[in-house]
């Protein structure tokens, strides 16, 4: 089955967000979370910490360029994310439908790719060692 990861965008809405009772965020995100580990649909997700704090690794030189956070414009930062595994796309945007986001917030939807996406490079030394890179982290898992 498809995975899809779910793209949580702040376009500005930083400061209704500091309006809002904490605790009722945490609880709407933990009932948002919860509803899709008992659909079976969750595989990953967090939320990152605020952009001044990061940097940014651009290259667009001979030597990449790093620079400190905050960075972007606020239409450009990201501030969680979620892998999902659904069906189709459509099933994966109705779940993205669902977040309990403030007006300003945007989700992105994307399709992880597979093994699909590299037919014809089978045989590909990086792809064959990520094969074994996955077995080996599921074996560790468990």
């Amino acid at each position: 089955m498809p995975k899809y990861m779910l793209i949580m965008r702040n376009s500005g809405s930083q400061e209704r967000f500091e309006e809002m009772d904490f605790d009722a965020v945490i609880t709407a995100m933990g009932k948002y979370n919860e509803a899709m580990i008992e659909a079976g649909v969750l595989l990953a997700g967090d939320g990152l910490s605020d952009a001044a704090q990061g940097a940014v690794v651009e290259f667009t030189g001979e030597a990449p360029i790093v620079t400190d956070g905050p960075y972007g414009e606020a239409h450009e930062l990201f501030n969680g994310f979620w892998t999902i595994q659904a069906a189709t796309k459509q099933e994966a945007v109705e779940w993205a439908k669902r977040a309990p986001l403030t007006a300003g917030n945007k989700i992105e939807v994307r399709r992880v790719t597979d093994e699909t996406d590299f037919a014809g490079h089978e045989d590909n030394e990086y792809l064959q060692k990520e094969i074994g890179w996955r077995e080996a982290e599921a074996a560790r898992q468990e």
